[in-house]
């Protein structure tokens, strides 16, 4: 072997031996710490120990590079605070002497030699090589550099080199430049992440309240010369010790759960996604109970960590800012004797305000609504909100003072929800309304909610105090016609409040939450009439909605039942209002405009009930008929354009139309009524988004089942089907159909979307409905990543109506594409004719109602092997 050959041999395996031992010192620390109580210690100790361990391996490499004598090994970022996450990048920073730029051929070959000696031996590195000089320039031209490089620290090579380089850095910023950048950067991350610490799959590191909050607030501290860890900023006066002790405790959780959430999935991941959630709180030894599941633990710690860190950054970040920018001295505008409008920030008129006076405490937040212009609450302000936070206390509650300050703030006309948010993160509301409290940070699994509960309900707060406020009329145009004529928007607020307040208690939290509510009403004063609204309110605020979307509105006997039940106009209004904001405040994709249309139908069926107007059918489907003609007329069809076709109808298609549906159905079919072939006429929908497809064809045991696999297959979803048969034998069938996400892509302009698709849907239907082949199986659907986290137990119930005379079918399953057409193959098998079909989608959940009759329903036994087979159909979709 030739000398050149040996020393390439022995090069080989000095690298594999210090793999060897690299990746066995990194196995030995992450067991250690896997077998080890899950605590913040045990990570604070961990992330060190491999900080440590790699510094131990560049250093060893570092040695045999052959790099310039001068040059220095530095590392940055993280690793640069010397720490490390079980499986976060190593940055580091060849700092390479004046002279060597750019770099001779030598260096460069050994640069490239030790950044391929770091990934073989499995050190995932980011490298970035630079001269001093070319460091500050590029520190200039990117915050990002900039903030990577202040968190240097020398790990190989000439200290003489690093200490410069530390020094012109730290003389190349500029306090006030990098604190504007480093806010606006912070404000866009809060964007990108929802705005929220209580996202249902927060990054542990980046989401506001993350890791990613406290390194921003020593980041602006370090480049301003204030300090670098939280002893020396309460050592200058910009957190107290017990703020500084409360950061350090919820850093702790923080990195404590990204460290156990990185070795739960063995690879880089910050965010607490469902599929990780269970096993990353199994590992913290959390276990499920009735009540709830491991992982609503794990978020629970989580959810007040980042609370708590969010109260503290904002603290600190204006602190900072005032230390800074000079604001501290900024002239303070009287507003009360206790309260100073100081740079557009609230400010107490001294420290121990609270303490002192702690009706002062819901005094702040009525204030705040109170006085125009005021963007927020000061850092001083804030510090003693948090420093009083056991001030409130049973007494506090119970005080007729703060109970009434706290109706004053609901009573106010602006500022509303501004206020309560502001007392959500600062804790007063959580203290004041101690069910309230039980509820912060609750997860809701139930693939409905995309909020925690508590943002659920200030979010439900906002819309309905949205329907008060002109400027929103146009968001919700009927909602704010009612709520002009509203007295006392403030008991729609209490009704929020307390409508989800009971979720997680094990009961039914409608009832629970009732029982809540009447125990606020009476604490605080309300007369009879307006505490038994709110506990109407808060029992029954599932109700309206359940009746719109699973019944039958034109069955006079729901609307009759439903009249009983809420008893007064008033009452109807308000609980119409309130399901309006509810549906709104889940989720941005549960609401759409054909949901709107049922509430809306059902309330002004209702309130003509209550009006004391008996129903008459006939008097309505004559009227129905009249203003159909009318419409027709309009459209120039000739008289008795209709007749045609509605010689072939029953009462009960008039009762289930209105009259611009029954005009449209005329105007499409008056030359078809004896078609021996399907017609298919689509149209843009009147309400909202998606198309409304009319089908007529000779009925069949399939129609229903072919219809849902062209409209699945083509990625439509179905809304809603009112299914009916002529008295020739032929099915008109009406469907509410909305674009799947592959057709949402398509264009911005929805109108021309549609219209395009138009021709497109009355074309492929058509020829789809004209086959006479067998129903081909259904498909596998995919099944989303909550579904498979959070899966939802597949029901299916069969019953018949109140005159046994129709089945009400209700399904209850995970959503998945192919499921509507699954249930519709077996009602066709069975030949189980359709007569309404109500599809509701809750997220990810399926919610279907169907009303069938046919013979073989009359037998038991049969019956049940419907019943099963509609389970087996549910359940291979993967729910």
């Amino acid at each position: 072997m030739s000398a050149g050959a040996a020393r390439v041999a022995e090069a080989a395996a000095s690298i594999g031996a210090l793999r060897a031992r690299f990746r066995d010192g990194k196995a030995e620390l992450l067991a250690g710490f896997a077998a080890a109580r899950a605590t913040a210690p045990a990570a604070g100790r961990l992330v060190r120990a491999l900080a440590r361990h790699v510094d131990g391996t560049l250093a060893e490499l570092w040695r045999g590079a052959g790099l310039p004598a001068g040059a220095a090994l530095v590392a940055v970022g993280g690793y640069g605070r010397g720490e490390l996450f079980p499986h976060s990048d190593v940055d580091v920073l060849l700092l390479l002497p004046d002279n060597a730029s750019p770099p001779d051929e030598a260096t460069a070959a050994a640069v490239s030699a030790f950044v391929t000696a770091c990934w073989d031996i499995g050190l995932e590195i980011g490298s970035s090589v630079r001269t001093v000089d070319e460091c500050v320039a590029e520190a200039a031209r990117d915050v990002t550099v900039q903030t990577a490089l202040l968190e240097s620290r020398l790990v190989a090579g000439a200290r003489r080199l690093f200490t410069r380089f530390t020094k012109v850095h730290q003389a190349a910023i500029d306090p006030k430049a990098f604190l504007r950048a480093k806010t606006l950067e912070m404000q866009q991350r809060h964007v990108k992440y929802e705005g929220t610490p209580y996202s249902l799959e927060p990054n542990c590191k980046e989401s506001p309240g993350g890791l990613r909050d406290l390194q921003v607030v020593v980041w602006v501290a370090r480049a301003a010369g204030l300090g670098r860890t939280w002893a020396e900023l309460a050592a200058k006066g910009l957190i107290t010790p017990f703020e500084a002790s409360q950061l350090m405790k919820h850093e702790g959780t923080l990195k404590l759960i990204r460290a156990r959430l990185h070795t739960v999935a063995r690879r880089r991941e910050d965010r607490l996604v469902f599929d990780l959630q269970t096993a990353t709180a199994e590992s913290f030894g959390y276990k499920a109970t009735k009540e709830q599941r491991s992982s609503e633990v794990l978020m629970r710690h989580y959810y007040w960590a980042a609370k708590a860190v969010t109260q503290l950054n904002q603290i600190l970040m204006l602190n900072i800012e005032e230390r800074i920018n000079g604001s501290a001295d900024a002239p303070m505008r009287p507003i009360t004797a206790r309260f100073f409008d100081r740079a557009g920030m609230l400010e107490v008129a001294h420290d121990d305000l609270y303490t002192e006076n702690p009706h002062a405490i819901l005094e702040t937040f009525l204030v705040f609504a109170q006085t125009p212009g005021l963007q927020g609450l000061s850092a001083r302000t804030l510090r003693a909100l948090y420093n009083a936070r056991n001030v409130m206390d049973a007494k506090f509650r119970r005080d007729p003072i703060n109970r009434e300050l706290f109706l004053d703030i609901l009573r106010q006309p602006r500022g509303i929800t501004h206020a309560m948010r502001l007392m959500n993160q600062t804790s007063v509301l959580g203290r004041y309304l101690w069910a309230f409290r039980r509820i912060v940070g609750r997860m809701q699994h139930d693939l409905f909610h995309v909020y925690t509960v508590d943002q659920h309900i200030l979010m439900v707060v906002r819309n309905a105090r949205r329907f008060f406020i002109p400027e929103h009329a146009h968001e919700y145009p009927f909602c704010s016609q009612l709520a002009a004529q509203w007295d006392k928007p403030w008991l729609l607020y209490v009704a929020a409040l307390f409508h989800d307040i009971a979720k997680g208690r094990g009961g039914d939290h409608s009832d629970l939450g009732s029982i809540e509510a009447r125990r606020f009403c009476r604490a605080h004063g309300l007369g009879r009439e307006d505490a038994q609204l709110v506990e109407f309110l808060v029992q029954h605020h599932l109700t309206m909605s359940r009746i719109a979307q699973k019944e039958d509105l034109s069955d006079s006997d729901v609307i009759a039942g439903f009249a009983r039940l809420v008893g007064t106009p008033r009452r109807l209004t308000a609980l119409y209002l309130l399901t309006v904001a509810d549906i709104r405040g889940t989720s941005p994709k549960v609401w759409n405009a054909w949901k709107g249309k049922l509430l809306e139908d059902l309330y002004r069926y209702t309130l003509r009930a209550l009006g004391g107007a008996q129903p008459n059918l006939d008097a309505e489907i004559e009227a129905r008929k009249q203003e159909a003609r009318q419409n027709l007329a309009l459209h120039s069809a000739l008289p008795g354009t209709e007749e045609p076709l509605w010689q072939t109808l029953e009462v009960s298609y008039f009762a289930r139309h209105d009259a611009a549906d029954i005009a449209w159905h005329a105007r499409s079919l008056w030359r078809y009524v004896k078609s021996p072939l399907p017609i298919v006429n689509a149209r843009p929908s009147s309400v909202g988004d998606g198309l409304q497809v009319l089908v007529y064809a000779p009925d069949r045991p399939d129609l229903f089942a072919r219809i849902c696999g062209y409209f699945d297959n083509a990625g439509f979803s179905i809304l809603d089907a009112k299914v009916h048969t002529t008295k020739a034998g032929y099915a008109l069938d009406t469907f509410q159909v909305v674009a799947t996400q592959a057709w949402s892509d398509a264009g911005s302009d929805h109108e021309l979307k549609y219209r395009d698709l138009v021709s497109l849907v009355e074309t492929q239907l058509g020829l789809a409905l004209a086959s006479e082949g067998p129903l081909p199986e259904p498909r596998s659907g995919r099944v989303s990543r909550r579904v498979r986290s959070f899966p939802v137990t597949p029901r299916v119930s069969l019953a018949p109506d109140e005159r046994a005379q129709r089945w009400l079918l209700t399904v209850s399953a995970s959503d998945r594409s192919g499921l509507l057409y699954a249930i519709a193959r077996v009602l066709g098998r069975n030949h189980i004719n359709l007569q309404l079909a109500k599809i509701t989608t809750l997220g990810e959940r399926v919610e279907d109602t169907f009303l069938v009759d046919g013979p073989e329903l009359q037998k038991s036994k049969a019956q049940l092997r419907i019943e099963s087979e509609l389970l087996d159909a549910v359940a291979a979709s993967g729910g």
